[in-house]
């Protein structure tokens, strides 16, 4: 049996990542592809929760929800969140503060690396909500950053609403409305 050290793998920076074709994210140096595209489900769940946050920070001044954008955390990380929101005012090619609310829809493609890489990724770099949105269960588990910097899950989701609290306002979310035809 042999032991693959992490000093034998390439090592990619945004410099990379920016000359690559296709959909990609990277994180700590190591690519990871984000293909298949999305299927029609994942697309419709998104689009729902896009509306549903555009519509709820328009009292939010300071506030916008975005689909996916280069979250560039480092040289050596950029991810691609579903659906986030930011609560300063951004402009450019890229992302390069913490949202303070990320959805991210499981596939069978991104499920582990949801739950787990990203899971501990975005509770590192202080994002204040992760919710985790499961198609086939339809159940959205949110999870909520602590004083102490780690997630709590705050309640597994389907058809109730949730009120975020945000910097400058709450913004209620109506969890039923993303599995509705």
């Amino acid at each position: 049996m042999s032991v693959l050290k992490t000093e034998y793998l390439p090592h990619y920076t945004w410099s990379d990542y920016q000359s690559w074709e296709g959909s990609w994210e990277l994180i700590d140096g190591v690519p990871y592809a984000m293909s298949p595209a999305p299927s029609i489900e994942h697309q419709a769940i998104s689009s729902k929760i896009h509306g549903q946050l555009f519509d709820s920070l328009k009292k939010c001044e300071k506030c916008q929800a975005l689909l996916p954008v280069d979250w560039k955390i480092n040289e050596e990380t950029v991810v691609q969140p579903d659906n986030l929101v930011v609560c300063k005012k951004v402009s450019g090619q890229y992302l390069n503060i913490a949202p303070v609310i990320i959805f991210e829809i499981l596939s069978p493609s991104t499920a582990k690396k949801d739950t787990g890489l990203k899971f501990e990724l975005y509770q590192q770099e202080g994002v204040n909500y992760y919710i985790v949105v499961n198609p086939n269960e339809q159940v959205a588990k949110v999870y909520q950053l602590s004083q102490e910097g780690r997630f709590v899950k705050k309640k597994d989701m389907q058809n109730e609403t949730f009120s975020f609290a945000l910097e400058s306002c709450d913004i209620s979310f109506d969890f039923s409305q993303i599995w509705a035809s």
